[in-house]
């Protein structure tokens, strides 16, 4: 079964099967493996995603992944002040509520379509090297051992990436910057099926609570915890049941599905690239480490990881190309990733009365008057005390 191809990908999620797609596109002659025997499944996802980004990544909006479109989101904080955004300034998780595991086979479809090769139940246990550069991956299938050469490998395995780890790339995690998240699908519950909610404060610590509506009585609901605020991951199941049950609307709702697993809400990798190999989306600690979001910044440097790959495949020397996989996606998205990164290290600091006051603050501004400035100066009007909370970083 051993095989050579121009670009070898391990990870068929979102990241996975955009870069698929596009190295295929390129002309690449592309491998896409996957280590579960369904893609999309087991979905470990809230499923909110922004609709201003799918045109980027060559995507129409489609009722094949889409449940519900929202027009914006609530911001809750401690004491109840409510801050209603429209879709335009709610964040990259606002906006679609998807079908996670029918998103992701749509992806992998698209990836098909465009001359990509899928194997399921097939991971990667090994890299293989030659001269000191990365020339494929040593597979299993079904317990058979087999060998792909690949030009490019690109690793989108997720957080915990074992590409990362084999190429030599620093990927050591802190505790403070990993998130016990866990969800529940409920159904019967109340609320306004137009808004997505998110709580802050301490009924989150270091993390938040979130409410994404995928039809009018059906919403995923679910909390995201900071590991460095709890003593167990356990915990954030406690949390997010104390929410519910003091939330009436919630409260009356069945669990019909539950889902529970970790993200990482750190800066991204000091380095993405090695001889031979790229890591994009999860797997480049590409997440939003301040809402927990992964899907825009996985397809995104998704394909312009396979972009780059189609085109390194047909280079004798491909260091120069690698680079600028770094410097796109860097030029792209980094600066948003470190200032989320700061705001994400202050909140898990700072107390409920200072969240209240800022949502206070913002609230009275208006959503057609939200910027920078003008949250700066109605926090130094009303609670200049708190702008030393976040000194430096607004």
């Amino acid at each position: 079964m051993d095989r050579e191809v121009d670009v070898l990908v391990v990870g068929a999620g979102p990241t996975g099967s955009t870069a698929a797609k596009y190295a295929a596109l390129g002309g690449a002659e592309v491998l896409l493996i996957e280590k579960r025997s369904e893609i999309g499944t087991p979905v470990r996802c809230g499923e909110g995603v922004a609709k201003r980004w799918l045109e980027e990544i060559g995507l129409a909006p489609s009722r094949e992944f889409i449940c519900h479109e929202v027009d914006g989101a609530r911001v809750i904080a401690p004491d109840g002040t409510t801050l209603v955004l429209d879709e335009t300034r709610a964040g990259n998780e606002c906006g679609y509520v998807l079908e996670r595991d029918l998103f992701d086979r749509f992806l992998a479809r698209e990836a098909a379509k465009a001359g990509a090769d899928i194997m399921i139940k097939t991971s990667a246990v090994d890299l293989l090297r030659q001269d000191g550069q990365v020339v494929g991956a040593r597979c299993e299938h079904m317990g058979d051992t087999f060998d792909v050469h690949a030009d490019v490998v690109i690793g989108a395995d997720g957080f915990e990436s074992q590409v990362g780890r084999w190429a030599g790339l620093e990927t050591h995690l802190r505790t403070r910057d990993i998130d016990a998240c866990l969800q529940y699908t409920l159904v019967g519950v109340d609320g306004d099926p137009r808004l997505n909610d998110f709580y802050l404060g301490s009924c989150a610590p270091g993390g938040y609570a979130w409410v994404f509506w995928k039809e009018a009585d059906v919403a995923n609901v679910g909390i995201g915890v900071n590991l460095s605020k709890i003593r167990d991951r356990a915990d954030a199941k406690k949390y997010l049941d104390a929410l519910i049950e003091r939330t009436p609307s919630l409260a009356r709702g069945e669990i019909v599905e539950e889902v529970a697993g970790a993200v990482s809400v750190s800066l991204p990798l000091e380095r993405t690239v090695a001889p031979g190999v790229m890591l994009a989306g999860d797997a480049a600690r590409l997440i939003d480490p301040l809402t927990g979001g992964g899907i825009l910044n996985g397809c995104l440097s998704g394909k312009y990881a396979g972009e780059i790959a189609s085109e390194a495949s047909k280079l004798a020397s491909t260091e120069d190309l690698f680079q600028a996989y770094e410097r796109r996606w860097r030029t792209r998205m980094e600066e948003e990733l470190a200032r989320h990164y700061l705001i994400k290290e202050r909140l898990i600091r700072v107390d409920d009365e200072t969240i209240n006051k800022v949502i206070r603050a913002v609230s009275d501004i208006g959503v057609q008057r939200i910027s920078t400035q003008s949250v700066l100066d109605a926090i130094r009007n009303r609670y200049p005390e708190v702008l030393q909370a976040f000194d430096g970083l607004l």
